[in-house]
């Protein structure tokens, strides 16, 4: 199989996961677990729906992680006062804590993924990367569409 950016871009995301989750998985957190945490530190009191947009996963299967999250005392849900059926999404100290113990193994993967690789080219990789994300952010315009 020619090698080409789209499955190489994945095979590289497959590995980074998995090294993560071997340095992780000592301390009883999965992937999942750690990019929620991560995602409410940045959007403390999102709610259910906007979280499982972010990670795209069925808000059902987040329903099922923040309620393990909760029972772990790692997150807590309190009441949206805008809305009676609705609930906001928050990390307690205690899943503040966790992601401290996880920053490292962060930085180690990356920094075995890296090995070798100069700063300037690192600097040019994560310029790419972002401009390759806003390529394909960008909305399709409506008359692309009807156009084909």
């Amino acid at each position: 199989m020619d090698e080409n950016i789209g499955t190489l871009l994945a095979q590289v995301s497959r590995l980074l996961r998995r090294s993560f989750d071997e340095r992780a998985r000592g301390i009883g957190v999965t992937r999942p677990q750690w990019q929620v945490l991560s995602l409410l530190l940045i959007h403390a009191g999102s709610n259910q729906g906007a979280l499982a947009e972010m990670l795209e996963v069925e808000p059902i299967t987040l329903g099922r992680m923040i309620d393990r999250l909760q029972e772990a005392e790692l997150v807590e849900r309190r009441a949206d006062p805008a809305d009676r059926r609705a609930w906001r999404i928050f990390l307690t100290e205690k899943g503040e804590g966790l992601l401290d113990k996880l920053r490292p193994f962060g930085r180690d993967t990356l920094g075995t993924a890296l090995e070798g690789v100069s700063e300037a080219d690192r600097d040019q990789f994560m310029a790419t990367l972002l401009r390759v994300r806003s390529n394909l952010s960008r909305k399709v315009q409506p008359d692309v569409v009807a156009n084909g």
